[in-house]
């Protein structure tokens, strides 16, 4: 009888991938035959195999969604080897995941060989007038780079790492490990090379055997007109060196926009407050306004009202990455006379109230 994949797992039609994984996983340890001896149980963990095989693979799953059981040519999804016992879980693509879920994700190690440098990270601040027009940095920063004296080998010169005597130059050694399944060997690093294969008997004086020194370079980078906060830039191989002979890490930039006393910044656009008397709003002019780029001028038509916003055109920020600019807007506040004499008081009150 067809069984529908969707109900052996015991999720709903429109479930998620991790839905479908994290379902397949606990069916899977409860009805593994090596630990649930009861009847049946092999049966269902062929089923449980068979459907999330289906399930998991998004082309086979829509075919399935599509045509049923039998598949697009009435084939059906057929090809599964479930073998017995501990093989069973030899069949299906997530024998890591089963393998970290029973045995704490202690899988056979290997040697170890030349591996990458760690990345770095470099807080850079920057001001308004470098976001305007970009700027050219040059940084100092600290890293590790192979030891001179010794090349990376981390011995002394004249002298070169012995073969590790634990492991015989392997980097690995097998370990027994008791389980519910029976003794499994696994294949771990070596703990006396740490996977290496390979023993320094004679350190390098200048570094220790580390095979590294910590020396300070110099590094010009590029800040992008138009940049923002959070942002950063790479700078390959400017990291610290790695071990063996690996190759560096990469260096990454991270940008800080400074507040500026006169703009506030909202991605392209920039916002400044400034006044008029209350004369020039009520018969209009002209006034000057700062910008990053010097003065501009601004027509305050007449009867400008208080909190009038005005634009300036492209007169802000570059959007980065892009040739146009953002906006400059200006909010003009009202200054009202707080004293006044009593001519001037004796004209404005002969002035018609709206």
């Amino acid at each position: 009888m067809a069984r529908d994949y969707y109900e052996t797992l015991g999720v709903a039609r429109g479930a998620s991938q991790d839905e479908i994984k994290r379902a397949y996983r606990n069916l899977a340890r409860k009805y593994h035959p090596d630990v649930n001896k009861e009847s049946g149980a092999t049966e269902k963990f062929k089923a449980i195999n068979e459907a999330y095989q289906v399930l998991s693979d998004p082309n086979k799953r829509s075919q399935y969604d599509y045509y049923g059981q039998a598949g697009p040519q009435g084939g059906g999804f057929g090809g599964f080897d479930f073998g017995e016992g501990f093989r069973g879980f030899e069949g299906f693509g997530e024998f890591g995941d089963l393998f970290d879920a029973f045995f704490g994700g202690q899988r056979g190690g290997r040697r170890a060989g030349p591996a990458r440098g760690d990345d770095l990270r470099y807080d850079l601040r920057v001001s308004l007038e470098e976001v305007a027009r970009g700027a050219e940095k040059e940084l100092t920063v600290a890293h590790f780079t192979a030891c001179a004296a010794c090349k990376g080998s981390g011995a002394k010169p004249g002298t070169q790492p012995a073969k590790c005597a634990a492991c015989g130059g392997q980097g690995q050694v097998r370990q027994n490990q008791r389980t519910i399944f029976g003794s499994i060997t696994q294949v771990v690093a070596c703990p006396a090379c740490h996977g290496a294969g390979t023993t320094i008997q004679n350190p390098c004086p200048a570094c220790h055997g580390s095979g590294r020194e910590k020396k300070k370079h110099r590094v010009k980078i590029k800040v992008p007109a138009g940049i923002e906060s959070g942002h950063r830039l790479r700078v390959p191989g400017a990291g610290n060196a790695g071990s063996q002979g690996g190759p560096p890490g990469d260096l990454y930039v991270f940008i800080s926009v400074e507040p500026h006393p006169l703009f506030n910044r909202d991605g392209a656009s920039l916002y400044y407050r400034t006044s008029v008397s209350f004369l020039q709003a009520i018969l209009g002019g002209e006034i000057k306004v700062p910008t990053l780029e010097g003065e501009a001028v601004l027509k305050v038509p007449p009867g400008t009202q208080p909190n009038t916003n005005f634009k300036l055109k492209e007169k802000g920020l570059p959007h980065l990455g892009r040739r146009d600019k953002g906006d400059l807007y200006v909010l003009v506040e009202v200054r009202i006379p707080d004293r006044l004499t009593r001519e001037q008081e004796e004209l404005l009150r002969k002035f018609p109230h709206a």
